[in-house]
């Protein structure tokens, strides 16, 4: 069985969502904290063992690769003022020579085509996939989670949490056929289904490990929802013919495309940091008892 080694995170969105904030600014380079949400995905799938990223990029996306390369100016002058310490985060944040790889997607034709740009990158191999709208707080981290349920079970894994039964038609959600512990082998999806008819409350996270595969059957996916190409459609299909598990990871999820899911982040980054995280709590109990007061 091969070893996940390859991760695609799919970044030509426009963050239509949290507008007017990304009309100049890449939604995953909005700042979370003290850094960009991007940054907390590609730090997660490190942690997994992923060694090459593929970033499915778009016009106007540029600030990511700059962000990920050496910025000489900035590097040579915190060293001149003897920053070090800023110096060695900034490095921190500089990717390995040859493990990233930037792939365009020329029009929005939804997720599934986006994560079908990077098949000549990840070939036939296991992938996994990151959907950089969403943060996640955990420790393992949840591909890292995941990564240990296909190292039991291969075939292909999908991150799922529970949420209120009243609002699984606000998700995709899986059709489990058996539970051991955390991992769930399952046999369909059903995208936002009526409250009284779905066959779970396991939410769909937004990581996913995949077989190569996956690529033959986006190759001539038909437009499904929104007159895009959906990945869940091909995975539905490939789903005939290999094992789907799904693993409910311990952690907490965000939705950084969302304004409020953007704000639950960065106060939860901010509160758990393990240098500031007591003072920004008392930043956050200060606000909050000025608001209620008047004071």
């Amino acid at each position: 069985m091969k070893r996940v080694r390859k991760a695609v995170l799919p970044v030509a969105g426009l963050g239509t969502r949290v507008l007017p904030a990304t009309k100049s600014i890449p939604k995953e380079m909005l700042p979370v904290f003290d850094r960009p949400a991007i940054q907390y995905v590609v730090d997660e799938a490190i942690a997994a063992g992923i060694e090459h990223f593929v970033f499915v990029t778009g016009r106007n996306k540029g600030a990511i690769e700059d962000y990920f390369d050496r910025a000489y100016e900035l590097e040579a002058t915190l060293q001149d003022k003897g920053k070090t310490e800023i110096l060695e985060i900034l490095n921190r944040t500089r990717a390995a020579p040859g493990s990233m790889s930037f792939v365009r997607q020329q029009a929005p034709l939804g997720l599934g085509h986006a994560i079908w740009c990077a098949r000549d990158i990840i070939g036939d191999e296991p992938f996994a996939i990151l959907l950089p709208d969403v943060l996640v707080r955990a420790e393992p981290s949840c591909l890292a989670q995941m990564v240990a349920a296909y190292e039991d079970t291969g075939g292909n894994i999908i991150a799922v949490e529970q949420v209120a039964p009243e609002n699984v038609d606000k998700y995709g959600v899986i059709d489990p056929v058996e539970r051991q512990g955390n991992r769930i082998r399952m046999r369909g999806m059903v995208e936002k289904p009526a409250v009284d008819k779905a066959p779970s409350n396991l939410a769909i996270t937004g990581r996913y490990i995949l077989q190569g595969t996956i690529f033959k059957y986006l190759e001539d996916q038909a437009a499904g929802a929104g007159g895009e190409i959906q990945l869940t459609d091909a995975m539905a299909r490939l789903m005939q013919n290999q094992d789907f598990h799904a693993v409910e990871y311990e952690g907490q999820s965000y939705d950084c495309g969302d304004k409020l899911g953007y704000l639950r982040a960065t106060l939860s980054y901010a509160l758990h940091d393990p240098e500031l995280g007591g003072a920004a709590r008392r930043v956050a109990e200060t606000v909050l008892n000025t608001e209620i007061t008047g004071n």
